[in-house]
C-alpha cells in the first residue's frame, strides 16, 4: 500500500539521452514567419532571438489546444517540435492561416527530436521551457539518437501531459492542460487564434479542472477510466507510469470529496505539481 507522505519527497528528474519517435520537425521560414507565428499562438514569439526557445500552443477560435508544440529559433528559421501524429494537420492549418504572408514550410524529415535530463553537447539544445527541471531538448539530424526509456515516466512524475498520451486535439482548454502555468500562455501580448475565451477564463478564475499528477495504490487501469468519490465524478485518468499518472481532476469537486478517491478498485491520491500556483483541494502531497 503506498503512503501518502511518501509523495512529499520531491523528485528530480533524471532521464538518459533519448530519441522521441512519436515527435516530428516542422521547419518555418521566411520574412513574415515571426509576425505570422506571433499571432497564430499563445506565446509570445515577436521578441524570440537566436538560440532562443518557446512552449505554445494553436488553438480553435473556441480556445481549446488543436497542437501544442515547443518552437526553436535558430536566427533564420522557426523549428517546431510537434506530436508526429499531428504533423500533416498542423502544415494543413497554417497552411490556411498563410493567405498572402512570404512564409515558407517544410517537413523538417531530415531532423528528429529528442530529450536529456542533462546538458548535451548537440548544437542545437535549449531548456526545456515548462520547466527547466526537464533538462534540454534536442534537435538533430535523423538517426543520430536512438530510444532510451525514462522520460515519460520523468515527465508524468513532474505533472507534464503529453500532445499524443493525454491533450488529443480539440478537447482542452490551455487552462485545463496547465499551459498558463508553464510559460505556454502571454497573456500581455496582443490577439491570436483563441485569445478572447482564454483571457477570459484567466482574468474571471473560471478554470475549474486541471491535469494533475496523481499516485495510485495499485496498478492503474486503463486511459480514460473515471476517478470518483463515492458516486461523485472527480476526473479522468489520463497518461501512466507504473503507479505515477496524470488525471484530469475537477478542482471544485476535489474540495468537497469526504470519500477516498478511487479508479475502478484502485485508490487515488491527487498530488499538487511543485510549479502550481494554484491550490489543489485536498492534495496528498507535492509532486
Amino acid at each position: 500500500m503506498w503512503n501518502g507522505n511518501e509523495a512529499t519527497k520531491m523528485r528530480q528528474p533524471d532521464f538518459p539521452l533519448s530519441l522521441l519517435p512519436e515527435r516530428a520537425i516542422v521547419k518555418v521560414g521566411g520574412p513574415d514567419a515571426k509576425p505570422f507565428l506571433n499571432n497564430l499562438l499563445t506565446a509570445d514569439i515577436e521578441p524570440m532571438v537566436e538560440g532562443d526557445a518557446a512552449y505554445g500552443a494553436l488553438l480553435t477560435p473556441q480556445g481549446k489546444i488543436l497542437f501544442d508544440m515547443f518552437l526553436f529559433f535558430d536566427g533564420h528559421i522557426f523549428l517546431i517540435d510537434c506530436a508526429k501524429t499531428q504533423k500533416q494537420a498542423l502544415l494543413t492549418r497554417l497552411n490556411m492561416y498563410k493567405l498572402r504572408a512570404d512564409i515558407l514550410f517544410g517537413e523538417g524529415n531530415d531532423l528528429e527530436a529528442g530529450v536529456s535530463s542533462k546538458e548535451t553537447i548537440h548544437a542545437l539544445r535549449y531548456r526545456d521551457p515548462r520547466l527547466n527541471d526537464m533538462g534540454w531538448r534536442i534537435i538533430v539530424p535523423e538517426s543520430r539518437l536512438k530510444y532510451e526509456p525514462g522520460y515519460h515516466a520523468a515527465r508524468i512524475a513532474a505533472g507534464l501531459a503529453d500532445s499524443d498520451a493525454d491533450l488529443g486535439s480539440g478537447q482542452y482548454f490551455p487552462h485545463e492542460a496547465n499551459l498558463d502555468q508553464l510559460n505556454g500562455v502571454n497573456f500581455s501580448k496582443g490577439c491570436y487564434v483563441g485569445q478572447e475565451v482564454v483571457s477570459r477564463m484567466e482574468h474571471r478564475g473560471l478554470a475549474k479542472s486541471r491535469i494533475l499528477p496523481v499516485m495510485l495504490d495499485g496498478d492503474p487501469p486503463s486511459k480514460d477510466s473515471a476517478i470518483r468519490s463515492g458516486d461523485k465524478l472527480i476526473g479522468t485518468l489520463l497518461s501512466s507510469a507504473g503507479r505515477d499518472a496524470l488525471a484530469l481532476i475537477r478542482l471544485d469537486r476535489l474540495a468537497e470529496a469526504t470519500e477516498p478517491l478511487l479508479t475502478g478498485a484502485v485508490t487515488v491520491n491527487v498530488l499538487k505539481p511543485r510549479w502550481a500556483g494554484f491550490e489543489v483541494p485536498n492534495a496528498k502531497g507535492d509532486a
